[in-house]
Parts: structure tokens; sequence; C-alpha cells
């Protein structure tokens, strides 16, 4: 619990950043692999979402449409919940600024995998069930946790910038020994970033496991291999959260002992 505690507190580091950005990339694979077993659709998938409200005004089909203007707002919705929880966390210093965003996500989490398929059968307004809304807003929240954390450099709920940043350092590599090897003189050295190859490796690998995981566990098990998700959320969330908690009882005995000397 020791090094859960560390992975989402308010100073961060760099091996911090990594650690966290491996975890919620395994989460998010396994929701969102898993929700589309569910669903027959990627709910953390906004690009695709994107070119959907283009292809519904340009065929006209509301359906379509509204499907895909549900899930952007909710994966924004995320966002900006996020974003509020920290920044109101960082004003009261907290430990938890970082823990917060997680904790309501496994909070959201915990109902949806106890209630099961019921929650397919609550309509919107969107044309889908509340499910896909949920689980949208809940890939916005921790999406914008990894980006909060690591100053915009880590995303765990969408794949794309990591297979370009992996991408990158490999034609860096390939690029500097094949120029090296032709001509050693005149070499001007183009260096490839090890750390960000084995980070972005590291989220494409811990996605595609969490994935995997989703994937076999809503096809076995149902909804309930959720619970297990919200479960990790929370024993990366809470340690701070009691820490900050503990502090606050020692301020209000504190300031109770002042005002009844």
């Amino acid at each position: 619990m020791r090094r859960f505690r560390h992975l989402t507190n308010r100073h961060r580091s760099r091996s911090t950043n990594v650690a966290l950005g491996w975890l919620l990339a395994f989460n998010a694979g396994a929701v969102n692999a898993g929700g589309f077993l569910v669903l027959s659709m990627y709910t953390s998938h906004m690009t695709g979402f994107a070119s959907q409200v283009a292809d519904g005004l340009v065929m006209e089909n509301g359906k379509l449409l509204l499907n895909a203007l549900g899930a952007i707002l909710a994966f924004t919705a995320g966002s900006a919940v996020c974003a509020m929880l920290v920044n109101w966390g960082r004003q009261q210093r907290l430990h938890s600024v970082y823990a917060l965003p997680l904790m309501l996500e496994a909070l959201m989490l915990f109902p949806f995998g106890l209630m099961g398929a019921a929650t397919l059968s609550w309509n919107t307004p969107f044309a889908v069930p509340l499910t896909v809304l949920l689980l949208s807003f809940m890939m916005g929240l921790q999406n914008a946790v990894g980006s909060k954390t690591s100053g915009g450099s880590t995303r765990t709920t969408h794949m794309t910038g990591n297979f370009t940043d992996l991408g990158m350092e490999i034609g860096k590599m390939i690029f500097w020994r094949r120029h090296a090897l032709a001509r050693p003189a005149q070499a001007v050295p183009v260096l490839h970033d090890w750390t960000r190859m084995r980070t972005s490796a590291g989220l494409i690998a811990m996605f595609v496991l969490g994935g995997i995981t989703g994937a076999l566990g809503f096809k076995h098990v149902g909804f309930f291999c959720v619970v297990p998700l919200a479960a990790l959320l929370l024993a990366l969330s809470v340690p701070p959260f009691l820490r900050d908690a503990a502090r606050s009882n020692q301020l209000l005995a504190a300031l109770f002992e002042k005002k009844n000397p």
C-alpha cells in the first residue's frame, strides 16, 4: 500500500508517472475491450467518434450523429471534472490531489459491475444506453489524470500517440545507425530516447494486456469483472486520501481545543 500511496501523491517523479501510467493503461484497455463485447463500440475512441459525427451529418443519420455526440460530450465532461477536482485539491494542498478523480472512477465502476446488464436498459437522449456515456465519462476522467500527472506527456486511454512516439524513436535509432556506418566522419548524432521508447512500449503492452484481461473477463464472468478494476483504482487512491483525512481530523481537533481551552 505504501508504494500505491506514492503513485498518486501530489509530489511527482518520472518513475511514479510511468508506473501510474502503466497501471491506468491496463485499466483502460480492460474497460475499453470488455465494453466493446457488450456495447459493440470502443468508448475511449474519440477519433472514431469525431469521424462518426462527420459521417452522421453527411449521411443524414441522426442516430449515428447522436451516438457520437453523446460519447464525445461524456468524455469531455469527464476530463473537465478531473481538472476541477485536481485544481481544487491543489488549492487545498491535498496529498490526494490526483487520487480524487480515480476514486470517483472506482465508485462509478463498482455499481456498474454489480448491477450488470440492467444498466444497458437505461436509455438516454443520445440513442445509446447510459452505460456508453458512463464508460466514456470514466475514460475522459482517467485520461485527464494521466495527462495532469505527467504534464501532458502520458495518455492512457488511447494508443495513437504512444505508437507515434515509439515509431519516431525507432526511426531515429535506425537512421543514426545506418548513417553512421555509411558516413562515419560526417555523421551528425541523431540520438533516440530509450526512456521514451520504454515508456511508450510499456503503455501499449499494458493496454493490450488489459484488453485481453477485460475481454476474457466480460466473456466468462460478465459485468462483475470490472469490480477488481475498481478495487485497483481504490488501492491507488485510498492511501493518500486517508492521509488527508487524518490531517483534517488533527486540524479539527486542534481548532476545537483552541476554542475550548
